[in-house]
């Protein structure tokens, strides 16, 4: 990659960068997990019908990310990071935060993070790897809502702030952007608007509702 001064890096990554790393899949072929659909594990109406089924899921997904470490593909985008500063930024599907963990910090995590909570009701995100698999679940201590994993579900928006800040970026850049997409096709929305954007040199993908399927 030829870089010059003026280049501004924007960077796209999915699933398959954390592939190296090991990190685990709790869907099977079928797409099931645990013979649920993923849907009700990793949706407003799940989490409302089974908030214990949700969080043994997230809990394994928690315990699993847990054990393994960045490869050299998050490393070496930490790096570039490192090199270019704020003509760098980095817009992950991922959740495991691998990417925070090699360096990462100019960074996007826009379908959530794995070791976040949020409570329902103040929908404040804070620091959390504790796993839940057993009843009493977490509880908000200041309004006593339901407090849930911090994931973009499907049915859900992407946090404007991110889209924004993408869009600025991109704009910013002008004909100097520097597009790159690591470990996700690029073919399911969000992510497609983004590749679009970043093509034309606008933002559109703020009205785009459902996350992908990578998200959950």
């Amino acid at each position: 990659m030829k870089l010059d001064s003026q280049s501004r890096v924007l960077v796209l990554t999915g699933a398959g960068v954390s592939a190296e790393s090991g990190v685990p899949t709790f869907r099977g072929m079928n797409g099931l997990w645990d013979g649920h659909r993923v849907e009700e594990v990793a949706s407003p109406e799940g989490f409302a019908a089974d908030p214990q089924l949700v969080w043994k899921f997230y809990s394994l997904r928690r315990e699993g990310a847990a054990k393994v470490q960045p490869n050299p593909g998050h490393v070496a985008l930490a790096e570039l990071e490192q090199r270019l500063g704020d003509r760098f930024l980095l817009a992950t599907q991922n959740v495991d935060g691998l990417h925070a963990r090699a360096g990462s910090r100019r960074m996007l995590a826009i379908h959530g993070e794995l070791f976040q909570s949020r409570c329902e009701k103040c929908n404040v995100p804070f620091e959390d790897a504790r796993t839940y698999f057993e009843a009493p679940l977490p509880r908000c201590g200041k309004c006593q809502g339901a407090i849930r994993p911090h994931i973009v579900w499907f049915g859900e928006t992407l946090d404007p702030s991110h889209l924004d800040q993408v869009g600025e970026f991109i704009g910013e850049a002008g004909k100097r952007l520097v597009f790159v997409a690591v470990g996700t096709s690029g073919q399911v929305f969000p992510a497609a608007g983004l590749v679009d954007a970043a093509r034309s040199g606008i933002l559109g993908i703020a009205g785009s509702r459902l996350a992908p399927r990578g998200s959950a």
